[in-house]
């Protein structure tokens, strides 16, 4: 979790004109997009449409220590930005006006409000301060930096940048107030590399060196002297996650040692000794926060995509679930320094909003309720867990999306929709603009978690690493389908793909491999060579992905690699095919989603091509992201539902 651009040789739209001349109004066209191949938007499908992009979201993410207010992250122009909400469900009161996202938080004691924001999507974060709706540059402004950790006594920050070379993610401390503070505490080589956070007194901090999703070294950093410790064994397969120091010093991290799934407990820097202090014997630990008198522990559980949220007495044990929240994904939890858990909640039926526990009592305070373009959210389809074995007997499993069978009866068509990572997975959360499908159009959306997802444990999420294993999670699709085509209420004749990042590389592998089963693929910011996209990716995140997906550098690998890309087997990719592309992608650049669409269309093949010039790894940007939709309704319509 919080991703998601050849030579022209069809229709290129440019600009979208107010009226066709003898033809219905169609849509103006956002100025930053490239629609190479679609059709304009007829203005009636964005009418028809519009109360489904007017939908928002409200993400918590710190609380103000001046004021006790709570600082959100929520949209009412074109894209994200910070407001402060004074009290439970009173008014959002912007204080960031960006023309790019924009998240923050707030030190203890004085509340200064440091920010991060990048441009066009490039995720070339900088990191500011705000005040009085102005941001204060502290960075230099070129290289990737990245704010990893605030010290309870609100005077340092810490930072991973990549300004000394561009692609090694070095250390660096600082106190925000004062820029030139800034201050290298490590050089490292690698870039997963983060200061996790200080220790009690600031003479020491914790130190994550990220390998990949089942490896990270943990590390004691003397501030004084820059000696660096390992702790605990590197040579073994751990990985932890948080990393956080109670007020008495206990350092507290989540694990899979001595197990499968992440448990909460605390971690000797001495010894490396993990002792679990969590009771869940199954399921991921996915978050958590201590209290500020280390009272207690706020922790997430990831039951199967369903959020638990908990509290931990560090002294006797006990748990106590809070039960008072809506079922659904919960995020961003921060305990304030008065002890008020803060949190987002999102589920199929509630928008992402922001929530406060009181830890005495559990009782649950929503102090956001966004806006669903005026439509009833309880009506949205609540999800179906479905669960098979795959060609090898391993259980996968994902969500489906059922239209109303009373509004409409008979057998629907059906998409899936593939997620990326693939270190993630998909979880329930308010699914927006794809609402339209399921209760408008009746299309029935199904989410899979194919192996290599987060969340089933260390051995799943390794069933795919490496080139030799990477199709079996496209065969996990094939299963899929199976089951899905043998539903009665599923048209196993209309079915199509889509799918965003790695999701987008699955989306192009299934396309090809269960092309006579699908009749249409909407591919996003995919991979379609993987041996160009680990040349072509940004130096920072290269090595993190060659340890997911394997070494170009390798011949063996190398040759394994080109022949399961998507390009190469180009003459199997049949059927109509849309590429959704960030041109500012630092992820998944743009020449994959270029060499793709050139070559279906060497065969005379069709391919609808729309470029984000001022977009990322997906489209932030509201009325991008909206002309992207209209365009894949279009898409679907044509290709899928045949109108």
């Amino acid at each position: 979790m919080r991703s998601l651009l050849l030579a022209f040789t069809a229709l290129s739209l440019t600009a979208a004109p107010a009226l066709a001349q003898d033809s219905a109004p169609v849509a103006p066209k956002p100025a930053a997009l490239i629609a190479d191949g679609l059709p304009p938007v007829p203005q009636a499908l964005v009418d028809k449409t519009r109360p489904y992009m007017e939908f928002r979201t409200a993400s918590f993410q710190d609380w103000d220590p001046q004021t006790k207010s709570m600082l959100v992250s929520t949209r009412f122009g074109n894209v994200a930005q910070l407001h402060s909400v004074a009290g439970p469900l009173m008014a959002r009161r912007q204080i960031s006006f960006e023309a790019e996202p924009v998240g923050g938080t707030y030190m203890p004691g004085d509340g200064t409000l440091v920010v991060s924001k990048d441009k066009g999507g490039d995720e070339f974060y900088q990191l500011y301060t705000l005040k009085d709706g102005r941001l204060s540059l502290i960075t230099d402004g070129k290289s990737r930096n990245s704010l990893s950790a605030v010290s309870a006594d609100g005077k340092l920050i810490a930072l991973s940048s990549t300004r000394r070379n561009g692609t090694d993610t070095d250390l660096y401390v600082m106190d925000p107030r004062d820029p030139a503070s800034a201050k290298m505490v490590l050089q490292v080589s690698g870039g997963g590399w983060s200061l996790s956070d200080f220790a009690p007194g600031n003479q020491a901090a914790l130190v994550a060196n990220y390998k990949s999703v089942e490896k990270t070294n943990l590390f004691w950093l003397d501030l004084a002297t820059g000696k660096l410790t390992p702790i605990g064994n590197h040579k073994k397969a751990v990985a932890y996650g948080g990393g956080k120091f109670a007020p008495d010093g206990a350092l507290w991290v989540t694990s899979d040692e001595g197990g499968d799934f992440q448990r909460l407990g605390t971690l000797d820097p001495k010894t490396g000794k993990f002792t679990p202090r969590s009771p869940e014997p199954k399921w991921d630990v996915e978050g958590f926060d201590i209290a500020a008198d280390g009272s207690f522990i706020a922790y997430v559980v990831n039951e199967a995509g369903v959020s638990r949220l908990r509290l931990l007495d560090p002294k006797t044990g006990a748990v106590r679930e809070v039960t008072g929240l809506p079922k659904g994904v919960i995020g961003s939890v921060r305990i304030a320094p008065w002890g008020t858990i803060g949190l987002t909640v999102s589920s199929a039926r509630v928008p992402s909003d922001a929530y406060s526990v009181d830890p005495a009592t559990l009782a649950v305070t929503r102090w956001t309720e966004s806006e669903t373009g005026g439509l009833d959210p309880a009506k949205n389809a609540e999800p179906e867990f479905v669960e098979v074995k795959s060609f090898d007997g391993e259980p996968v499993s994902g969500f489906l999306y059922r239209p109303d069978p009373a509004k409409f009866p008979g057998k629907r068509p059906l998409i899936v929709s593939i997620h990326g990572g693939p270190e993630s997975q998909f979880v329930p959360g308010f699914r927006g603009r794809a609402n339209y499908l399921i209760n408008e159009l009746g299309v029935a959306v199904f989410h899979p978690n194919v192996r290599g997802s987060t969340g089933f444990g260390k051995r799943f999420v390794g069933l795919d690493n490496g080139p030799f294993l990477r199709e079996d999670s496209v065969k996990d699709i094939g299963a899929f389908l199976d089951r899905l085509a043998g539903d009665s209420a599923i048209d196993a004749g209309r079915m199509a793909v889509t799918g965003g990042s790695y999701g987008g590389y699955m989306c192009y592998a299934s396309a090809i491999r269960y092309g006579d089963r699908f009749k249409a693929a909407d591919c996003i910011v995919a991979i379609s060579n993987f041996v160009t996209f680990l040349e072509n990716t940004q130096g920072y995140r290269r090595d993190l992905r060659r340890v997911e997906y394997g070494d170009e550098r390798d011949p063996k690998q190398r040759a394994k690699l080109m022949e399961i890309s998507p390009l190469t087997s180009i003459d199997k990719l049949t059927i109509p095919l849309m590429v959704v592309t960030g041109a500012n992608d630092p992820r998944v650049p743009q020449s994959e989603a270029d060499q793709i669409v050139a070559a279906v269309r060497a065969k005379g093949r069709s391919a609808w091509h729309l470029v984000g010039t001022n977009e990322g790894h997906g489209f932030a940007k509201k009325e991008n992201a909206d002309y992207q939709f209209w365009s894949e309704l279009q898409f679907w319509q044509q290709h899928l539902l045949g109108k």
